[in-house]
């Protein structure tokens, strides 16, 4: 029997959950926890991305109503971004299947390398709204497209790329920026979960033990978000980046190494 089929590691996965789903509402990266701990636990690889999807989704719909019920986004103003993020997610994820990705592999640590020294040294980044430097219609229809282009594509970091352009670009205070980088991410999470589910790929009571914890720390994470604002997702912000650029450093390293 496998590792994972244990009955007595699902309370440990539930807590799992309910630590990502709290991080992820927070900032982002949820997913650098829970995916990591179905791995460990022995679910194979094309079952874990797919259980891990499900899960987050679940986490991701809950922390995203509640910001939505506590008015820090718009749908009248974000569905132009979702629209164009679904056909570039769509489109992304047809040449994720025709196209390597080791380009980007080298590209994007670099990429959250430089958004991560920016906001090092921009301390007041994200505590208040700015101008925005970027016409709001076409910033979603740009960026929405090519975020969900880079989404289907490859994936990781797409989070904290939503959150440090809807800050530096819009001038959204990072509560706000988070809330809307949550739509996103629950597109996409959608549109991938559904992926994975008609390719049987996804263990349903891992993935419900798991929900259950991001329930929680979805709506954990959302408050603590919206009652303490910058001075938390700052932090943590900047550790999600840094952890995502450690992640895909080690991974790129370790494809070069074999």
């Amino acid at each position: 029997m496998l590792i994972y089929l244990s009955h007595f590691l699902l309370p440990m996965l539930f807590i799992v959950g309910l630590i990502a789903g709290t991080v992820d509402a927070i900032a982002g990266g949820g997913g650098l926890i829970s995916l990591p701990a179905l791995l460990s636990v022995g679910v194979p690889p094309h079952v874990a991305l797919g259980t891990n999807k499900l899960q987050a989704t679940i986490g991701t719909f809950v922390a995203t109503r509640s910001y939505y019920r506590k008015g820090w986004f718009s749908l009248t103003t974000i569905y132009k971004g979702l629209v164009f993020g679904f056909v570039g997610a769509v489109l992304g994820a047809i040449a994720g299947q025709m196209v390597s990705s080791d380009i980007l592999k080298t590209i994007i640590p670099v990429l959250l390398l430089a958004i991560l020294a920016y906001t090092l040294y921009s301390p007041q980044l994200g505590y208040e709204d700015k101008k925005p430097k970027f016409n709001e219609f076409w910033f979603y229809v740009i960026f929405g497209f090519i975020m969900g282009f880079y989404d289907g594509f490859f994936g990781p970091g797409t989070g904290s790329l939503w959150v440090f352009c809807l800050t530096f670009f819009l001038g959204y205070n990072f509560t706000k920026a988070t809330a809307y980088a949550k739509v996103f991410n629950l597109k996409s999470n959608v549109i991938a979960t559904v992926c994975f589910a008609v390719g049987q790929n996804i263990d349903y009571r891992i993935a419900l033990s798991m929900a259950a914890g991001q329930i929680i720390g979805g709506q954990l994470g959302a408050h603590l978000a919206i009652k303490n604002g910058a001075k938390l997702i700052r932090p943590i912000f900047i550790c999600v980046v840094s952890s995502t650029i450690i992640t895909l450093a080690y991974k790129s390293y370790s494809q070069l190494g074999s």
